[in-house]
This record gives C-alpha cells, structure tokens and sequence, in this order.
C-alpha cells in the first residue's frame, strides 16, 4: 500500500512539474487530488507596482503526505462500535463490485423512462438480477468453483431448449464448465443434450 501511494503520488509530482513548464497553474483548481496542490505560488510586489506571480513545487506538502503513506483512515459520522465500522469498511470493495455488474452486465444506467414507475420497474428488473446472480456465485463457490461474471451471464443467456411435441423440452445448447457446475449444485439436468 505504501509503495502505491508513493508511486501516485510521483506521478502526480511529475504532472505538476509539466503544469509549472507549459500552462498557468491558476487555470486548474484546487482539490484534494488534484495535482495542483503540490503547487505553490508565491505573490511579490514592490510599493506601487505590479504584482508578479512565480509558481513553485511546494516540497512542504510533499513531505507532510508522504508522512501518511502506508496508513489507510475511515472517517465517519457514526456513532458505531469502531470493529464494526472496520467490518463495514473492508466490505465496501463487494458493494463498489455490485455497483460495476449493475451497469456492465444489467444496463443498469440512465434509462430513457419518463414515469417514475418505468424508471422503478427497470431498476427493481436490474437489482434482482443482481440478487440471482450473486446468489448463484455464493452457491458456486460453496461448491468450489469460481467463474467470471461474464462467464456465468453468458452461459445463462446461451441456455436454449426446444419443444418436443408438447410432451417435453429437449436443451438445444451444449455443455460447458459453468453448466456443469451449475447442474451439481441445482440438479435441472443443464448438461443433457
């Protein structure tokens, strides 16, 4: 983690140091992460003169970030158990994962609806996609298996069957890992011909 923070930030310095050769660093602003509070600026003027800017790496806040490198802070406004903010905190990765399937594979994004229970009907579709999909990865990894979510969405799309006369359906896809695992954790016969 340290090693990391110190490579961003180098490369952030290093950025900074193009600003300082090539545009004025007063059209950008400043934020937290931004690489322009590593710049500082220094305003001189003699009695009744212009004022002259000059622009510089302001080495006092590199050093004081590199004092923190290494440590990882959580700040709340939660009157919680510190452990439980922890454990809250170290999941949050799963939750920034739902978010990315959401809107890579459930199209979870801005939907062109006009009423509101078009808009609620499309995520509420979306949100138990998710809920089945994770529930199968769960069942997936109980049985030891790991899969892609790609993977897992993709084979689930593939699954066709045929109507056999109206008596049954015959599956008109072919097998795979993913199938297989499925099949041994729900047993509905996916892996037949």
């Amino acid at each position: 983690m340290m090693e990391y923070q110190r490579f961003v930030r180098n490369r952030q310095i290093e950025r900074a140091k193009k600003l300082l050769t090539n545009i004025d660093p007063e059209a950008y602003k400043k934020g937290a992460n931004d690489i322009t509070r590593f710049i500082k600026r220094t305003t001189t003027t003699r009695s009744g003169e212009e004022t002259v800017d000059t622009y510089e790496l302001n080495l006092d806040v590199i050093n004081e970030e590199e004092k923190y490198d290494g440590f990882y802070v959580v700040a709340t406004n939660l009157n919680d158990l510190a452990k439980y903010i922890l454990d809250i905190s170290s999941n949050r990765y799963k939750i920034e994962d739902c978010f990315r399937v959401m809107k890579t594979n459930f199209s979870a994004r801005s939907v062109f609806h006009q009423k509101r229970e078009r808009i609620v009907a499309h995520f509420m579709i979306c949100y138990t996609a998710l809920l089945i999909y994770r529930l199968l990865e769960k069942k997936l990894d109980m049985y030891g298996t790991c899969f892609t979510v790609d993977s897992i969405i993709k084979t689930l799309s593939n699954i066709q069957v045929a109507n056999l006369e109206d008596v049954c359906y015959m599956s008109t896809y072919n097998n795979s890992q993913v199938l297989t695992a499925l099949n041994a954790i729900m047993d509905l016969g996916l892996d037949k011909k």
